[in-house]
């Protein structure tokens, strides 16, 4: 009978030799493998080796102190590809230093790419991209002076016509993965695991190369006890298999949970379980963001105040079940978690492959997405990436708005210690903050305005003081909240003159109650 190979953690770092490209596949600390990631990391600062390693990864896979942060010491990796950094300090450091070369690819181009060289082609098209950063004739995903003298890993092509963005295949030599259980035969589970992801895609992929493929599981079943529908991987593709140790501490479903069956579809929590959040700036601006959705629409949300308190405000208003909200992940309804523990959610109605959730984003397009931003400039152009040599990087921001029928930026309206009070049906300015987002020209471009407006995208910007919407012409100011002078405290702050609508109106009154705003759809 064919049996699995169990290794140590010490000897799963030992596959890994010096040059060779890693491929471990998570979210955040999600189906992290951290009993393989510190073997090698232990490995490295003991003996030196690996070094020079190519670090692949589609989505950000830390919670600022675990998961791929392992990895990031000078000389372990000389090259990392991937698309978010946002809680993973040190490689916003390294990167930030020229320590290291750095590409930033869209998320789910990543984890399509895997799909397209697991079935043998040399690459993926897709107009995801152009116009951005990412496009070779802006910046070509490259995040510092060290890259930028580096070939580009991404081309223009020509098709009937028509441009599109190619990623070229990056060949796999180890793939690093996950698991609830596996039998003797070494075919692996992700039941409790609170995503999906693209195990199998990135498997595949490794296996075109000839790579090698390491798993982490909880525990070891008998062969033929587990449902061969539950089965993600098959044993026959897998190399080596660490059972972890110490799961608290190194398989933990989440950085907030070891494991909670809540968000793994193995139970659901009482809806009334589910506290309102306190009004402050976050929640108001999701308020007002809130009030962009329909009955029946399918919403996306991204990182920071979308993903944070959107949902629970759609909870307390009772539309949850009027609207379908989804996360790149690829979870659909619940109430999601935030922070650190981004893209999972409690009580969910269904759950989907990160790649085939990107398949939705890039062809269909979501009805709505609200997402994060850091600058906004005249021609409607946004930065959410990279903000002076801090990258974070674009994770699926420039998958899921390229392609989103409506868009809704949220964000304060400057940056940098501003306070405010929520007295009276007015907003007051408590502190200013130190930087201004309105700027003349943004630093990067992660959305690209002018691309937007040319096809009439519904695109808004909601602030707590201020909401814009994209316009032929420009940047056109549509509302201001009760309380904020219209001169001093929105125009005398932008590096550019929006257009200021004939019709400008005040924010609903509504956004200041304590309890529900008595939405209805």
């Amino acid at each position: 009978m064919l049996k699995a190979k169990f290794i140590t953690a010490e000897e799963a770092a030992g596959y890994l030799k010096d040059g060779m490209t890693l491929c471990p596949v998570g979210m955040t600390l999600v189906s992290a493998c951290e009993s393989i990631l510190k073997g090698i990391e232990t490995s490295f600062l003991e003996t030196g080796h690996p070094a020079d390693l190519t670090l692949l990864h589609s989505c950000g896979q830390s919670d600022r102190k675990d998961g791929i942060q392992h990895l990031a010491h000078e000389g372990l990796v000389k090259r990392i590809i991937g698309s978010h950094w946002g809680l993973q300090p040190r490689w916003m450091e390294m990167i930030a230093n020229s320590q290291v070369e750095a590409y930033c690819l869209p998320q789910g181009q990543i984890a399509q790419l895997y799909r397209s060289m697991a079935c043998g082609l040399p690459g993926k098209m897709s107009k995801v991209g152009l116009g951005t950063f990412v496009d070779p004739r802006y910046e070509g995903g490259k995040m510092n002076d060290r890259t930028k003298k580096l070939d580009d890993i991404v081309e223009i092509m020509d098709l009937h016509g028509e441009e599109y963005m190619f990623y070229r295949e990056i060949p796999i030599d180890v793939c690093l993965i996950r698991g609830t259980e596996c039998d003797e035969m070494g075919n692996l589970t992700t039941t409790e695991e609170a995503m999906k992801l693209e195990v199998l895609p990135a498997v595949l992929a490794a296996k075109r190369y000839g790579g090698k493929v390491i798993a982490q599981v909880k525990r070891v079943v008998q062969t033929g006890t587990l449902n061969p529908k539950d089965v993600t991987v098959p044993g026959v593709f897998i190399d080596g298999i660490v059972v972890c140790e110490n799961p608290e501490q190194d398989h933990r479903q989440t950085s907030s949970w070891v494991y909670d069956p809540s968000y793994s579809g193995q139970a659901r929590v009482p809806q009334n379980a589910i506290e309102p959040l306190p009004l402050n700036v976050r929640k108001f601006i999701g308020r007002r963001a809130v009030q962009e959705v329909y009955a029946g629409c399918v919403v996306n949300l991204g990182t920071g105040i979308p993903n944070d308190v959107i949902g629970n405000i759609s909870n307390e208003e009772g539309i949850n079940n009027d609207i379908m909200i989804t996360v790149e992940s690829g979870i659909y309804g619940g109430v999601q978690a935030g922070g650190i523990d981004f893209g999972i959610g409690r009580n969910l109605y269904a759950m989907i492959g990160h790649h085939e959730q990107m398949d939705y984003y890039n062809g269909a397009g979501v009805d709505i997405t609200f997402m994060g931003f850091g600058e906004l400039d005249g021609e409607g152009n946004v930065n959410a990436t990279k903000m002076g040599p801090r990258c974070t990087g674009c994770g699926g921001f420039i998958d899921i708005t390229q392609n989103a029928k409506k868009v809704v930026f949220c964000g304060t309206f400057t940056a940098g210690g501003c306070e405010f009070s929520f007295e009276n049906q007015r907003l007051t300015i408590v502190k200013e903050g130190r930087i201004r987002k309105m700027v003349g020209r943004a630093a990067q471009y992660s959305f690209n305005g002018k691309l937007a407006r040319e096809k009439s995208q519904e695109v808004y910007v909601v602030t707590e003081r201020a909401v814009f919407k994209l316009v032929p012409e420009g940047v056109m100011l549509t509302e201001i909240a009760p309380g904020i002078d219209l001169k001093t405290q929105v125009l005398d702050l932008m590096d550019f003159a929006p257009i200021v609508s004939s019709e400008l109106a005040l924010m609903d009154v509504r956004l200041f109650n304590q309890g529900p705003m008595n939405m209805k759809l």
